[in-house]
């Protein structure tokens, strides 16, 4: 087989999963940098002769993608198109035994805290005092922010802490050094992200230190929105809301996983807490910031799930209310402890449940945007697209929450902040006009 030499080595580094795993990818990016390694995200142009896979293990559907994906990349390498093909990750965290065996065409496997590993095996030096320094993945103007790592929960669903640890916050004067770094790069909006984000500072300052943090990263100059993703609703350290109404750039939005509202299917999945602690807690919320935005993702067909659950949930949606609602089909995973129960409900049933779910949640989410018709609201531009413009106001976070739609002459500068009259809306985006302010 044809071989190219190694010299001038261009690294192409493909992410699959959440935004976690992007924020380590970019982690990555930087220490080859450093090394003064090429290295490209997402390269179409395959002129690089390494690729790094870091995978997602989460369920089934994101486990079948990242060995697609491997194997896409195993076949370049055949053809002589690749030198080397590399995985890391939490599917390879998971089962790197398995897929050592399956897949011997991968020259080395990693798992998701191996980072000086993966650059000993490209003859780079991990540099400590890079300790925050990333290449960016996403546009300039925003960015992801891992306060920590892992999660001591144990949901009896989730696998996280089999491919990530236990939970381990971050300093934090080194998420502030990191945010101030981000700023300067041109960063105007930071997304809070981990495992669970309620759960920080407990092993590093023995208490709940989330609205400190806050106070700290508002402080940064240039920084202005702040955006909570990923908190857990059992003890739910409520004084943060006090920081998120008093300080503005700390977006009224708040990412929340509540996963069920049946207390049936909550104790089964291990969540520590009621359906009526939570209806009390969004109430809490509700009160402490007016006008906030609550996202939650739910789960369905989960085992032992009956119809009667599927309506106490549907019920809940319409009692809440929620601003936004993401949807998972629950996934057996081996090792967590539901896997000990009788996977009951079948595939097709646990998607027509889900599309059940979210029609109600489709009713609520074209409500609320037809609320928002009339009203001036600050957006960021993201892209430009079809000859339009696609923006996002506070109450949405990229990818996963509704768009604002721009029809306009103007040019608008991508990654600044405008005034948009909204003028129509739809289930899921809105559309409207620049306001000179």
């Amino acid at each position: 087989m044809k071989v190219r030499t190694l010299r001038n080595n261009k690294v192409n580094i493909i992410t699959l999963g959440c935004s976690k795993n992007m924020v380590d990818s970019e982690v990555l990016s930087g220490q080859l940098m450093a090394n003064a390694i090429d290295v490209v995200h997402e390269n179409t142009k395959l002129d690089h002769n390494i690729v790094v896979v870091n995978t997602c293990g989460f369920i089934d559907k994101a486990k079948e993608e990242s060995v697609n994906t491997i194997l896409d990349q195993v076949s370049l390498k055949k053809k002589g198109k690749l030198d080397k093909v590399y995985v890391t990750g939490c599917l390879s965290q998971r089962y790197r035994d398995d897929l050592e065996k399956e897949i011997p065409e991968v020259d080395a496997w990693f798992g998701t805290m191996e980072l000086p590993l993966i650059l000993k095996e490209m003859e780079a030096d991990y540099k400590a005092e890079l300790l925050g320094e990333r290449m960016l993945a996403t546009p300039r103007h925003y960015a992801y922010l891992k306060i920590s790592e892992g999660c001591n929960r144990t949901c009896s669903f989730c696998a996280i802490p089999l491919m990530r640890g236990a939970h381990v916050s971050r300093p934090i004067e080194e998420l502030v050094k990191e945010a101030e770094g981000l700023v300067r790069k041109g960063v105007k909006e930071v997304m809070l992200i981990a495992q669970e984000l309620t759960y920080y500072g407990l092993d590093l300052y023995k208490k709940r230190q989330l609205n400190e943090l806050l106070n700290s990263l508002a402080d940064v100059e240039g920084l202005e929105w702040i955006r909570l993703h990923y908190a857990y609703p059992s003890k739910f350290p409520i004084e943060m809301l006090d920081v998120m109404r008093e300080r503005k750039n700390i977006c009224n939005y708040l990412d929340m996983p509540l996963q069920h509202a049946s207390n049936n299917m909550l104790k089964a999945m291990k969540r520590q807490i009621t359906r009526e602690e939570m209806e009390l807690l969004i109430a809490d919320i509700r009160a402490k910031v007016p006008g906030i935005c609550i996202r939650t993702t739910l789960i369905a067909g989960f085992p032992g799930e009956t119809r009667e659950d599927v309506e106490e949930l549907k019920d809940f949606l319409r009692r809440m209310r929620f601003d936004r609602v993401g949807i998972f089909t629950y996934s057996h995973e081996e090792n967590t402890s539901a896997h000990g129960l009788v996977d009951d409900v079948p595939a097709e049933e646990k998607e027509a449940r889900a599309q059940e779910i979210m029609e109600v949640q489709q009713e609520i989410s074209l409500e609320k945007n037809q609320e928002k018709v009339g009203q001036v609201l600050k957006v960021i531009i993201d892209k430009k697209e079809a000859g339009r413009y696609l923006g996002r106001t506070e109450f949405d976070s990229v990818e996963v929450d509704n768009e604002v739609v721009i029809n306009t002459g103007k040019k608008l500068p991508i990654g600044e902040f405008v005034m948009v009259r909204i003028t129509k809306a739809f289930d899921y985006d809105l559309e409207g006009e620049v306001v000179d302010m």
